[in-house]
């Protein structure tokens, strides 16, 4: 009689640690860097962020959040007729195995929308991270300017 549980407690182990176990999708984690966020520009409840993203199995960034902000949406950039335009990423973004995929100024960001309060250098933005397979990631950004690129997202008003 003894016997029994024990068998069912050793296979349930065996179970959560095989690579097909119920486990195997907790395992995944994605690896978050140099997360910053813009201040708030006066008079505007809404910023762009910016960080990179690495995983090493294929995921994808379905959606974000913040305390910091009523709204985060996970945004593209690209310059269509020769204007900056932006477009939310219904469907999440990609995360090719073992690529770092960076959101940064110009191209794909997390936008915050009805920002709480105003946001300048120095603060911090708490982001939580949700992907199809991974698990969440809690993130801390600084608020404060990210490095420069080609099609700054600050550079394109026209695209708010």
């Amino acid at each position: 009689m003894t016997r029994a549980p024990i068998l069912a407690a050793a296979l349930l182990t065996l179970a959560a640690c095989s690579p097909g176990g119920s486990g195997s999708g907790e395992a995944a984690t994605v690896q978050v860097a140099g997360a910053v966020c813009r201040p708030t520009p006066v008079g505007r409840q809404m910023t762009g962020c910016y960080l990179t993203l690495t995983t090493a199995t294929a995921d994808r960034l379905v959606s974000a959040s913040s305390p910091d902000a009523n709204m985060v949406q996970i945004h593209e950039s690209r310059i269509e007729s020769g204007m900056m335009m932006m477009n939310e990423l219904r469907e999440g973004l990609a995360l090719p195995a073992g690529e770092t995929v960076a959101l940064a100024p110009g191209g794909n960001h997390l936008m915050l929308l009805g920002v709480n309060e105003p946001l300048v250098a120095g603060d911090t933005v708490a982001l939580t991270l949700t992907f199809a397979t991974s698990a969440p990631v809690e993130v801390t950004a600084t608020v404060g300017q990210p490095a420069a690129s080609e099609y700054d997202h600050a550079a394109a008003p026209a695209a708010h």
